[in-house]
């Protein structure tokens, strides 16, 4: 393997739907609220989320082998810490320029939104290291669910909706945990297969906490909760924002009914792949009912 495709591996591409799932979101409700999309500023919030998560799973990859929760035992795909393919050193150094990365695209978003994206921006950066490290690593407290519906949910959304129009609501707030709990799947999937090796070295995500039922049912909530969140949508007469995302569905719950039928173990990892599928296809649906014109009828 060469080191640029372990750099890429490591990066966990295929994870990063969940910093480009609240952008579509975002820019389908700022337009069906009638506000005119600023180009550069989504491009900007696209690209700083993204440094933000890629530094994430950088520190997680260094600090989850520090910590003894990556094994040769382990049944996610291969971390390069674990696998000796760079050191500790090196993957940390990676996350930092990551963060300086968002950093840097998040300087002219702060020029323009002034103190609360600032505020954001700082709060999100720290709290992406502190997921896996630093004296409260959230990840290994059972708070890495509740960081990904805030930070790649609530924050996001708002945050760029704030960017987008200067102003701030429910509709936000709405999508916001639409997209929080989309997010959240992947999390939830992920510690669900881990289950039994993060016990082991007391990592206690939600999953250890809630046990295997309770994760499973924990995953079914964060699979259909953003189809109750669309009922807002129907109270504003919004029909087509709750009706077109429910086309989605039938992929929610093939992954729920494989989860509750499937023993955590390296089958998983396609229900992961599949759920980042799901959001991303639930977040575009989202975003095109909100082109439709209130009162439009077939």
């Amino acid at each position: 393997m060469t080191k640029a495709k372990a750099w890429i591996l490591a990066a966990r591409p295929k994870t990063l739907s969940a910093s480009l799932v609240p952008i579509i979101a975002t820019v389908g409700l700022v337009r069906g609220f009638g506000y005119e999309i600023q180009w550069w500023i989504v491009v900007l919030a696209l690209f700083s989320s993204f440094f933000i998560q890629i530094g994430t799973n950088l520190v997680n990859d260094a600090m989850d082998f520090k910590k003894g929760a990556d094994t040769e035992k382990r049944l996610g795909p291969v971390r390069v810490t674990q696998q000796g393919i760079f050191t500790f050193n090196q993957v940390m150094l990676g996350a930092g320029i990551c963060f300086a990365l968002s950093a840097a695209c998040g300087i002219p978003l702060v020029i323009h939104g002034g103190w609360p994206i600032l505020a954001v921006g700082i709060f999100s950066i720290l709290m992406g290291y502190a997921y896996t490290s630093g004296p409260l690593p959230l990840a290994y407290y059972g708070l890495g669910d509740l960081f990904v519906i805030l930070f790649f949910g609530l924050v996001a959304v708002g945050g760029l909706f704030y960017l987008l129009t200067g102003t701030y609501g429910m509709p936000a707030f709405i999508v916001g945990l639409q997209i929080g709990f989309l997010s959240t799947v992947l999390i939830a999937i992920n510690n669900l297969r881990d289950i039994h090796t993060d016990v082991l070295v007391n990592k206690k995500t939600m999953a250890v906490r809630l046990g295997l039922t309770g994760s499973r049912f924990w995953v079914g909530f964060l699979v259909f909760a953003p189809f109750f969140g669309g009922y807002y949508w129907l109270s504003l007469e919004r029909w087509w924002v709750y009706i077109i995302p429910l086309v989605s569905f039938p992929i929610g719950l093939f992954i729920v009914k494989r989860i509750f039928r499937t023993e955590p173990g390296i089958e998983y990892n396609r229900y992961l792949a599949l759920s980042s599928l799901y959001s991303l296809i639930f977040s575009v649906l989202l975003a095109v009912g909100f082109q439709i014109p209130v009162g439009f009828r077939l």
